[in-house]
């Protein structure tokens, strides 16, 4: 390389390098602060003002749900319901609710074919908005 090629290769290196500021100075100092998120970690409880539970409380609120749940699963027991009936019924709604997610996609894809809402779709079909 030459030594003029050199030079101007270095030159433009360096103005490669050279730190540029995105915006113009600014009268307010938050502008050239670092990032600060605003979705607040689980530690941080200082906005909310709220204490965060110790670990005994919280193992004494797992303890009241279980609790709760087991008396629940008694009630069922005792209504005659089997683990196998309600493995089925939530089966079933997991097909029924795949099922439910194809056929808003195709009335979405239909609606956007004929420039229409699908709002105007479920009233053109019979179908109520809760549906």
């Amino acid at each position: 390389m030459e030594p003029e090629e050199k030079r101007d290769f270095v030159t433009k290196v360096s103005e490669w390098t050279t730190p540029r500021r995105r915006t113009p100075q600014s009268q307010f100092k938050s502008v050239n602060s670092r990032f600060k998120s605003p979705i607040q970690s689980p530690n941080t409880s200082h906005c909310t003002g709220s204490v965060q539970p110790s670990l005994e409380e919280e193992i004494e609120e797992l303890r009241r749900k279980k609790k709760e749940l087991d008396s629940e699963i008694a009630l069922l027991k005792n209504d005659g319901v089997g683990v196998q009936e309600l493995e089925q019924h939530i089966d079933l709604l997991h097909e029924y609710n795949d099922i439910k997610d194809v056929g808003q996609t195709l009335l979405g894809k239909l609606a956007m074919l004929q420039g229409v809402t699908t709002r105007d779709l479920y009233s053109q079909f019979g179908l109520h908005l809760d549906d």
